[in-house]
């Protein structure tokens, strides 16, 4: 087994923040605050919530609880962003290498010493 398959998404995301400092920071700020941002318009504007856990079978846990209790709207928007979270990671750590090497193709960013 690989060590790339045996690494968890949050250890994969640590060695993308070494290998491409700040550019997947940034990004990975910005996916997620456009992530809690949609999902709080999402919620404020009526949609069913509980018929979309219904749907992806998540009728019982905290989330479902909470909006059951008619929990705020950025309450319940937050815990529907924190299940996406994998997703955020997964398309962070794909899409920053394509970033990166755009970022240094037009000189916004300074090649690495390493080799290339």
């Amino acid at each position: 087994m690989s060590t790339e398959t045996s690494l968890s998404a949050k250890d994969k995301l640590k060695r993308a923040v070494k290998e491409y400092g700040s550019t997947v920071i940034i990004f990975h700020v910005s996916i997620s605050l456009l992530s809690l941002g949609g999902c709080y318009i999402l919620v404020s504007s009526g949609v069913d919530v509980m018929a979309i856990l219904k749907y992806f079978n998540m009728t019982e846990g905290p989330l479902s609880t909470a909006v059951a209790s008619n929990t705020g709207t950025f309450v319940i928007a937050y815990g529907i962003h924190k299940i996406f979270a994998p997703a955020r990671i997964a398309v962070t750590l794909t899409a920053t290498p394509f970033i990166v090497r755009y970022l240094r193709n037009i000189g916004f960013l300074k090649h690495s010493g390493g080799g290339k």
